[in-house]
């Protein structure tokens, strides 16, 4: 969840030992939820357009694109980095050097935006062997969906990104967690220690939106009309709105929420939808701010909330939750599939699944 890559290395290989061990359980249903079982640590899902597959990142190493037929409830590893899954958009992202090798490839933040013909472009914030956004092509005109990378965008030297979202001109927008300097003890103890950097095709590289500085810069996500940003920040809890052309103006927030929010996406009915671990929780105890160790919060099992908000408003509208399971933690977000809710965590070996009721 770092933006600092040695934190973010020692998040990773923490995590995949929580997948190993946790590849000893079973994959029935508890705590209210089902499970779709076996893909390393699902931080996003997004939906293909007018399908019924899902996409799932994959934050460990050789994590990759996941395919999920929401319907059986099966997956398959959708990129592997064959040349035939590449072709390389030169005219715009010319500055991108090759398609990221697939053993090294560690994914988190999804995006994805509905084109025509049956395709889409899914931007991967990618890690591993580099730190960038990565875009690829899907094609939903087949039996099964597939991938082609068509470019990336590096992100600034000594920045990795959190979240990624786009613009209808193909201009992005990535949040940064932590600057260099900054610990996760500085996230939650409030101080202003990532932002959104901006990419717009024909920019020599992403630049920071100063004003856009927050707690822990999270999920991202942009209203319908492109005028508003919503940012997710860890430390505050919440979930704060700016004005895309005039980015110092906060114009109204959540305030804090009685979870931790992660990632953020609009809802096919326009709502924002987010999710995250519980505050509350009298087994794992009270976040020792001044001391925050990652490994020793994705240890401890925490239940979930995930809930939708009025982007006019900020109101709550719906709400799900669940309770701590030592199989299912680390709640990052939530995707509507159908009549279901999925539920993605950034360290466990499946995805939630949960009735769409609240």
């Amino acid at each position: 969840m770092s933006n600092l890559n040695l934190i973010l290395i020692a998040a990773l290989t923490f995590s995949t030992q929580m997948v190993a061990a946790s590849e000893q359980t079973d994959c029935a249903a508890s705590a209210g939820l089902t499970y779709v079982c076996g893909m390393q640590n699902a931080e996003d899902l997004v939906s293909v357009p007018a399908t019924t597959w899902v996409l799932s990142s994959g934050m460990a190493p050789g994590g990759g694109i996941y395919l999920v037929d929401s319907v059986k409830k099966t997956w398959s590893q959708m990129y592997a980095g064959k040349a035939a899954q590449v072709s390389h958009d030169e005219a715009t992202y010319g500055a991108c050097h090759g398609a990221p090798v697939f053993e090294n490839f560690i994914t988190h933040g999804l995006h994805i935006r509905a084109g025509d013909n049956g395709h889409s472009t899914l931007y991967v914030v990618g890690h591993g062997g580099r730190e960038a956004i990565e875009v690829f092509d899907v094609d939903a005109n087949r039996v099964e969906p597939t991938l082609t990378w068509t470019g990336c965008v590096s992100m600034p030297d000594g920045l990795a990104a959190n979240s990624v979202t786009s613009m209808k001109d193909g201009s992005l927008l990535a949040t940064v967690l932590m600057h260099p300097g900054y610990t996760f003890s500085d996230v939650f103890a409030g101080t202003a220690t990532g932002a959104i950097y901006k990419w717009s095709p024909g920019d020599s590289g992403f630049e920071l939106m100063r004003g856009t500085e927050l707690p822990g810069n999270n999920g991202i996500e942009v209203s319908s009309d492109e005028t508003e940003i919503f940012v997710v920040s860890s430390g505050l809890r919440s979930i704060s709105v700016f004005s895309n052309n005039n980015p110092s103006k906060l114009l109204r927030s959540t305030g804090p929420l009685d979870f931790g929010p992660d990632n953020v996406h609009m809802t096919a009915d326009g709502q924002l939808l987010t999710a995250g671990p519980s505050n509350t929780d009298h087994n794992c105890g009270e976040l020792d701010i001044e001391n925050m160790d990652i490994e020793e919060f994705a240890s401890c099992p925490r239940g979930f909330v995930a809930a939708t908000y009025d982007p006019t408003t900020m109101a709550e509208t719906q709400r799900w939750s669940g309770p701590a399971h030592a199989d299912f933690s680390n709640a990052t977000m939530a995707l509507k599939v159908g009549d279901e809710v999925w539920i993605g965590t950034f360290s466990g070996d499946r995805i939630g699944v949960a009735s769409a009721a609240p």
